[in-house]
């Protein structure tokens, strides 16, 4: 029973009104939650730092995680060669802002100032390691505003120095930082 009609069916009309106001608020969540439209766009993409002259002798290693409950992958002992490290990131739009955010389990950092971690001797799990510390690689948002828009796979790089003028590991924000670039893959 919808309510007790009376003369000017008032409490019938009102109460069809409430309940079609209740469908329409559950139409929107639905179109909010399954439509595409409504969604935020996604898009994992692949990253690979090169570094360049790393220190002989020395462990370097990718920070996965954040705070406390982080995890050293990749590690690899500088003895000559570049060392590569592969990842990936999620690149997200933003609600509201004109730049893409990005996560993961590789990124760190606020909205708008994010990085990753490569760490360094001790840092990395080498015992007895002469160093001991981070290098911070820029991971500028702005850098992938056009990784959502891209048809197809995407791999992006950047080169970093492994160590300075005197010989000694990199440590801290690498500058200068010559960016990201990016380049198209088939498959």
């Amino acid at each position: 029973m919808l309510g007790t009609l009376t003369n000017d069916h008032q409490p019938a009309t009102a109460h069809y009104q409430r309940m079609r106001a209740g469908m329409r608020v559950d139409l929107l969540q639905y179109a909010l939650i399954f439509s595409p439209l409504f969604q935020s766009m996604s898009k994992e993409i692949r990253l690979r730092i090169v570094l360049q002259n790393p220190v002989d002798g020395t462990l370097y290693g990718l920070q996965k995680g954040k705070g406390p409950n982080y995890e050293t992958v990749q590690a690899q002992l500088g003895n000559g060669p570049d060392l590569t490290f592969d990842f990936t990131v999620s690149v997200k739009e933003a609600n509201g802002a004109s730049l893409p955010t990005l996560a993961g389990p590789f990124v760190q950092g606020p909205a708008g100032n994010r990085f990753t971690y490569i760490h360094i001797g001790h840092y990395a799990g080498q015992t007895g390691a002469l160093w001991s510390g981070r290098m911070k690689v820029p991971l500028p948002e702005a850098t992938f505003q056009n990784a959502l828009s891209d048809e197809g796979n995407s791999f992006w790089s950047c080169t970093v120095a492994g160590r300075n003028e005197v010989g000694k590991p990199v440590l801290a924000t690498v500058k200068p930082f010559g960016g990201w670039s990016v380049d198209k893959q088939s498959n």
